[in-house]
């Protein structure tokens, strides 16, 4: 598939995929990036990385986006050989620059114009959120183990206003849909380039940043309100909320799931979302929390 023998790898660290990913210098001199996974490692991963494979394919050329140079179906492994890119993860905590400039390379995302060819690989931000939200009825069915006492005593207007997440979320805008640090890679020269692309739809084009902030919270970039406006976002506010409910919704629901198959820190990481997300949504309804 390369041409050519691998001389060195070295694999990446960090995330919550159990996908090998690793940089490989090779014996012609290219430095390329390799991903692939079985279902031994996670039985759903392997779908996820074709959909990767054929997003990446075909996005529009002035997508932030490594390309894609070859992949490898035999039916169990799924592997992809990207360009390496020349970059490095964030700065944790946030530094202020890198952040804006994450923000706005996710700001611009929205401005870019989804080709035919991949507009029809792609669900809809409907289609594809429609397995994740209408989570607070189920959390109202059956409470999870330390459900946050505001959220159990408002169940009922939490479900009310994550139901019209539907109407909030459409639109026709490029949507990578899992921006966070560990998906999102800094060049030299400051230029932002994210990675992970199975989950990418066409919405609303301020989602990317809405469902990012809570990760930023929890690294120390700030408060999701205050980072929001430092993005600049164009959003109606009602539709904001309407978001972060459905996003609380969604977390609190899924901490309180079993770890999945090789992915044993995911859990945590939702319910810390779980934990930012409400405060959030307490705020933007004018209840904040007693100090």
């Amino acid at each position: 598939m390369l041409g050519t023998r691998v001389v060195t790898a070295t694999s990446s660290v960090g995330g919550y995929s159990p996908c090998l990913a690793s940089r490989a210098d090779l014996a012609d001199g290219r430095t390329v990036f390799l991903k692939g996974v079985s279902p031994a490692q996670n039985p759903d991963s392997p779908a996820l990385v074709r959909q990767e494979l054929a997003v990446v394919a075909r996005l529009p050329s002035e997508a932030p986006a490594p390309c894609l140079l070859h992949e490898y179906d035999d039916g169990e492994w799924v592997v992809g050989v990207f360009e390496h890119v020349d970059g490095r993860l964030p700065r944790l905590p946030w530094a202020s620059d890198e952040l804006a400039a994450v923000l706005e390379a996710a700001t611009r995302l929205g401005d870019l114009r989804v080709p035919d060819s991949l507009r029809c690989h792609v669900p809809t931000s409907v289609d594809h959120m429609a397995r994740l939200f209408d989570k607070w009825p189920l959390v109202a069915r059956e409470p999870p183990v330390g459900l946050d006492p505001w959220a159990a005593t408002h169940l009922d207007e939490l479900a009310a206003l994550e139901s019209g997440w539907r109407e909030a979320v459409e639109g026709t805008a490029l949507v990578h849909h899992d921006v966070r640090s560990d998906n999102t890679l800094i060049e030299p020269s400051g230029r932002v380039v994210f990675v992970d692309w199975p989950h990418t739809c066409t919405g609303a084009p301020w989602i990317d940043v809405v469902m990012m902030l809570a990760s930023v919270a929890l690294e120390g970039g700030g408060e999701p309100e205050a980072v929001l406006r430092l993005a600049g976002v164009d959003a109606d506010a009602g539709a904001v909320d309407v978001l972060v409910a459905a996003l609380s919704g969604y977390f609190v629901w899924q901490g309180g799931r079993p770890d999945p198959p090789g992915l044993p820190t995911v859990r945590a990481f939702q319910r810390a979302q779980a934990e930012v997300t409400l405060r959030w949504l307490r705020s933007r309804l004018g209840d904040p929390e007693p100090q």
